[in-house]
């Protein structure tokens, strides 16, 4: 946070002033009575605002390598807009490097939450992020474009001028944003992090033995639950670099993204890691299983599986076994792109609680073709890990950690760093 942040934020507020001049200055003045200062970007593209931005339309096109003449003429709103949410991710990022910025909020229909989306994902984790859109939780909006740490709130009743529920709207986030960047802590700490996956706790209960494990050996261990954007933001982080090593052991939502349902967290689940050579300890935890929403009908193809309702908000069902060899061959090829180190844990017994004896999802069968197929499909620069256990037994979280100690040992992984006054 930059000198002086800790008592008035400067909140950088992205809009369309020749549209929305009214909700921006008030956003200004709530900005500032709540203690913050505002930093106005202007990202118009035809009009001018009735107000002099701090960063106005043409320093936005500047920063896209263009004018704001030639974004105007690009084609329709769609390709100009795109040029201006290049040119305002740019400008955000440079603003935050220089420490001019302490938070970003922006305003908009679907044209304004598509470039205020590019500008939350430009800035890093920890600097908080704040979007009141028309279409705020909208599954029009596809998981990969949310950053991890995304604030939402919907603009209700604000779509054409102020009125006293948009005041209400405006206001809240506005609070928000400066409450936020006074009270955040920065992720980044003494100790290296952990990216690991889970979906939730009683499904797959493996971080319970193994979280408090790495933490005695030095680490920050984020677990990050795998119900779609959960999976998004552990993707995002490791996009970023964000961690010594990962233990993604939870890759439902591959299984999810290759069965179409709503709880993706996008093409690229299980692969940014590898491309930033991140070491990678992976297991096929509930790859076994799709999500869907528990208040509708299960989707057709999955209509006469074995089904579990998890609560009212979600409900999983099996694959079987072709769907299984799939997801199977989808793992292996994503693995087989790193380029960093990767030992892949196959815990033959079981992948998930639900697929023990006596629970709904139990299917040796489909899990027995699961194993056999990706004991064929692992690539050989994958390391591979059989081992005779249920994924929530002691036996699979002893052969995580023996093979985290050998990667540590070996220079795979930073060491950790002991706390001051920690036990062993």
């Amino acid at each position: 946070m930059t000198a002086g942040a800790t008592t008035r934020p400067r909140i950088l507020v992205i809009g369309t002033g020749d549209t929305k001049a009214a909700e921006l200055l008030f956003m200004r003045a709530t900005i500032e009575a709540s203690g913050g200062e505002a930093v106005l970007m202007d990202v118009s593209v035809l009009g001018n605002p009735r107000f002099r931005p701090d960063h106005d339309k043409h320093a936005v096109a500047a920063a896209a390598d263009t004018t704001i003449e030639a974004v105007a003429t690009s084609g329709d709103e769609n390709s100009a807009m795109a040029l201006m949410a290049l040119g305002a991710s740019r400008l955000a990022r440079a603003l935050h490097d220089r420490g001019d910025i302490d938070g970003f909020i922006a305003l908009g229909g679907s044209m304004g939450t598509d470039l205020a989306l590019d500008v939350a994902l430009a800035l890093p984790l920890g600097v908080p992020k704040l979007v009141v859109s028309t279409i705020a939780y909208s599954h029009l909006v596809p998981p990969e474009r949310i950053a991890p740490d995304l604030m939402m709130i919907l603009w209700a009743g604000g779509l054409h001028g102020l009125s006293g529920i948009c005041k209400s709207v405006l206001s809240q986030a506005c609070g928000a944003a400066v409450g936020a960047a006074r009270a955040v802590q920065k992720p980044s700490g003494p100790r290296p992090a952990i990216g690991m996956t889970s979906l939730g706790s009683s499904c797959l209960s493996y971080m319970g033995r193994l979280r408090p494990a790495l933490e005695r050996r030095g680490y920050d261990v984020a677990v990050f639950h795998t119900t779609g954007m959960g999976g998004r933001a552990f993707e995002q982080v490791a996009a970023q670099g964000g961690f010594a090593a990962v233990f993604d052991l939870s890759l439902q939502e591959v299984t999810n993204h290759i069965n179409g349902v709503v709880t993706t967290s996008g093409a690229d689940r299980l692969e940014n890691a590898g491309r930033r050579g991140i070491p990678q300890i992976v297991a096929p935890g509930a790859i076994d299983m799709i999500d869907f929403a528990a208040w509708q009908d299960a989707p057709a193809a999955f209509a006469d599986r074995p089904y579990h309702a998890h609560n009212r908000l979600i409900a999983s069902a099996t694959t079987g076994v072709e769907g299984r060899r799939a997801t199977a061959r989808a793992i292996a090829r994503k693995l087989g792109a790193a380029k960093g180190p990767v030992a892949f844990i196959l815990p033959a017994d079981g992948i998930q609680q639900w697929d023990q004896q006596g629970e709904p999802l139990h299917e040796p069968e489909a899990l027995a073709a699961f194993v056999d197929e990706m004991r064929a499909s692992v690539p050989a620069g994958v390391e591979l890990h059989e081992i005779a256990a249920h994924i929530n037994s002691d036996a699979f979280a002893a052969k995580a950690l023996e093979i985290f100690d050998r990667w540590v040992i070996e220079g795979i992984v930073e060491p950790g760093v002991a706390m001051e006054g920690a036990g062993a």
